[in-house]
């Protein structure tokens, strides 16, 4: 019985030279997002995971880590900023303070349970049988 090397798709597309190198720079767009929350490139159909990516991201990355179905990269220019902007976007949201309300402002709060339970007495419903 001979067994083949290779995935569960019918061998490994990449049991060869690799698209990429450790180490090396690359302009890639995010398609997707991981399992783990990373973006998904592909660089000649080979797998490149973009640690922080975002979807429909255009970023130049530096391949971190080369393995045998796919690599690991992050961005290098202009993703450092990207951080900075969605970071200051969070906390800018964070600020908003809503302002004072008076006693007589607020609205009145009711008890649900006990609406729902006069709602229906009884005595108002249907005979059964």
């Amino acid at each position: 019985m001979s067994y083949r090397r290779g995935g569960r798709f019918g061998g490994s597309r990449f049991g060869g030279p690799k698209p990429v190198e450790s180490g090396k720079e690359y302009d890639v767009q995010v398609t997707e997002i991981s399992r783990k929350g990373d973006g998904v490139a592909r660089i000649q159909g080979f797998i490149v995971f973009v640690k922080g990516g975002r979807v429909g991201q255009k970023a130049r990355v530096r391949v971190t880590h080369v393995g045998d179905r796919f690599a690991t990269a992050e961005t290098i220019d202009g993703g450092e900023q990207q951080q900075v902007e969605q970071q200051q976007s969070t906390d800018q949201s964070k600020d908003v303070i809503s302002p004072p309300v008076s006693e007589e402002e607020k609205p009145e709060l009711q008890d649900y349970a006990s609406s729902e339970a006069e709602e229906i007495k009884p005595e108002e419903q249907p005979p059964t049988g």
